[in-house]
């Protein structure tokens, strides 16, 4: 298992947890709307920083983004095997003929 799923597994098991304990139980807690608002946020602070050029503050960011993409996906009950089965589908295929077939 890669941290990517680690950490998908753990957001997971946390769902049922005291939102006074996990930060991502308390995100959870508020919505899949709150879940969206603040991957939002973190995705804009990831811009600005890949805009700064500060690599290590885009690492952080992005570790962040991607945090915050899987407790959205759980939010919404999405798994994050579909989500990389989805990938795996396009693989190969160009990026502009994958669009022109949705």
């Amino acid at each position: 298992m890669n941290a990517l799923e680690q950490l998908a597994a753990t957001i997971e098991a946390r769902k049922g947890a005291d939102p006074d304990t996990s930060w991502t139980a308390k995100l959870l807690s508020k919505g899949p709307e709150k879940c969206a608002e603040k991957f939002g946020e973190e995705a804009v602070e990831a811009i600005i920083e890949a805009v700064k050029g500060d690599q290590a503050a885009l690492t952080n960011e992005a570790a962040d983004v991607l945090y915050h993409l899987l407790v959205m996906l759980a939010s919404r009950d999405v798994a994050l095997a579909d989500v990389l089965a989805e990938l795996a589908r396009r693989e190969g295929v160009s990026g502009i003929e994958e669009k022109a077939g949705r």
